[in-house]
């Protein structure tokens, strides 16, 4: 008895919740997502009969999509498919899951985050964590060593999601990736290139493509007495520098990974450095940076990857900056990340922090691209470790949905969720018939159509049903319609009505939906 006491005062303070983020007017994902948390624990009393209750929910850390939401997706996609296309990729897919050692001991850290699925058959599998793994997997196990390709898929981490901050555990990423052996840094700015095209096209607002190399981070470790084996580790943690303060970040390297106080005051000065080209040029006669062949290696390379990207046109969106660092196991050149920095429309709550830090200046709010150079992944695969050089890029698609939802929420413009051209309608009883031989017409000739499934509706019904739904045309029909063999064509934004003979239709609500 004292369990279901205690269930119940806690489904009292979690109506409390929701009552209060009501009153506050909380984001539906944060007031949904507490809904949950109480559906749960309604369903822990159980019904009076004492049986369990079923909840109707979805699945911790996912989420279902409306036809609204689902026609925001759409044209996301549409448009970063046409920019792949434009760069010349063909696409490919992967099974959803994996074998797990196909995955293991790719992700660094990140390995906890793994879903491993019980053993079916005698294999042990793993839902994959990333489109990256598995084309490198694609690559050696077809002897593929040339493909510019793009995936679009979910993918699965048992994250500790936070639903309100666009984190999930099921969610979509959109990859280009450019295997083969080609001349530096070519396949590299055009990654750069795609990824300014796409953020410019989608219109999120201002954007920064942050730019560094894995080579000049180990240079700069290797020369700021940082040991080998602590490198991926070190690099793990310098990449939270765009979440967490560096004081912290150095907490975390000297408390809790044991480097040196002297060997991460001498990251962190190089950590604040942000440039162009410039930087390139000056690292390269940087007194200690210079010792190191790889860090030479990796600023020649930047050099070279900003003179492409002035040809490219993309040079004012595109920083060189020491900080950025990628915490996955395997990059091996350059690495990049955009981050959207406009104060319009914001995916996620941003701290008060940040909020009072920028007053003048715009504030960051959060990644929504990331890629770079892993040549030695397909290696890890290929029974002979023949390596295929790849560099990619992953458009963080939720955060970008999340931006989109936002602004369509925003402007009064209505979102569509059907293509539907046309609606056939009819002024009079007793039509069904020649409605739906007409609707025949129409879809035999590969116009969008659509009929009311009522034997005699009302005229207002089919034309409000077209206001609801955004349906430009109504052809309407009548017994004097029929008699003289036209239809009544029925534009619903100005409600003009014209006469069309039957035979010329087809024609005009093509030439009619090609002009909206």
């Amino acid at each position: 008895m004292a369990d279901r006491t205690q269930i119940q005062e806690a489904i009292k303070n979690q109506g409390e919740v929701v009552r209060k983020l009501k009153a506050e007017k909380a984001s539906k994902e944060q007031i949904d997502e507490e809904v949950a948390k109480l559906l749960e624990l309604k369903a822990q009393l159980g019904g009076d009969d004492g049986k369990h209750q079923f909840v109707l929910k979805t699945a911790k850390g996912t989420r279902d999509y409306n036809p609204k939401q689902m026609a925001i997706r759409e044209k996301v996609f549409n448009t970063i498919i046409s920019c792949f296309k434009r760069h010349g990729a063909e696409t490919i897919d992967t099974p959803v899951f994996e074998l797990k050692e196909t995955l293991t001991g790719k992700y660094g850290e990140d390995s906890k985050l793994i879903y491993d699925l019980k053993d079916q058959g005698g294999e042990l599998l793993s839902l994959r964590y990333d489109l990256t793994v598995p084309f490198a997997r694609y690559l050696a196990m077809n002897k593929i060593t040339n493909i510019k390709r793009y995936h679009i898929a979910k993918v699965y981490r048992r994250d500790n999601p936070a639903m309100t901050r666009g984190r999930y555990r099921e969610f979509y990423q959109c990859d280009f990736d450019i295997a083969g052996q080609y001349d530096p840094m070519i396949p590299d700015a055009e990654c750069l290139k795609i990824v300014h095209e796409i953020l410019s096209e989608l219109d999120l607002g201002e954007f920064r493509i942050k730019v560094n190399d894995r080579r000049i981070l180990d240079g700069m470790f290797a020369v700021c007495g940082v040991p080998a084996d602590k490198f991926r580790t070190i690099c793990s943690t310098v990449d939270k520098l765009d979440k967490m303060s560096w004081e912290d970040v150095k907490n975390e390297m000297v408390n809790e990974k044991g480097l040196s106080e002297e060997a991460a005051d001498h990251i962190g000065e190089y950590v604040s450095l942000q440039g162009g080209m410039d930087l390139a040029e000056r690292l390269l006669q940087d007194q200690k940076l210079s010792q190191s062949k790889e860090a030479c290696a990796g600023l020649s390379d930047m050099k070279l990857l900003f003179s492409y990207l002035q040809i490219f046109q993309v040079t004012d969106k595109v920083v060189f900056d020491l900080s950025l660092a990628r915490g996955l196991d395997y990059y091996t050149g350059i690495i990049y990340e955009a981050v959207l920095t406009q104060v319009g429309v914001v995916p996620a709550p941003v701290s008060t922090e940040a909020q009072n830090g920028a007053a003048e200046e715009t504030v960051s709010v959060g990644s929504v691209a990331g890629g770079g150079r892993y040549d030695g992944l397909v290696g890890m695969f290929d029974p002979k470790s023949r390596k295929v050089p790849c560099v990619g890029v992953s458009i963080g698609i939720e955060r970008v949905f999340s931006i989109m939802e936002q602004k369509a929420e925003a402007s009064a413009e209505k979102v569509r969720t059907t293509e539907v051209q046309v609606m056939v309608a009819s002024a009079q009883k007793n039509l069904l018939e020649e409605r739906l031989k007409l609707t025949t017409e129409l879809w035999n000739a590969g116009i969008k159509a659509e009929v009311m499934y009522k034997k005699n509706p009302k005229l207002l019904s089919q034309l409000q049903h077209c206001e609801d739904s955004g349906i430009p045309l109504v052809a309407i029909l009548g017994e004097q319609e029929l008699k003289d063999g036209v239809v009544k064509l029925r534009t619903v934004a100005t409600r003009e009505e014209v006469d069309v003979s039957r035979a010329a239709l087809i024609e005009e609500i093509k030439r009619r939906t090609s002009e909206i």
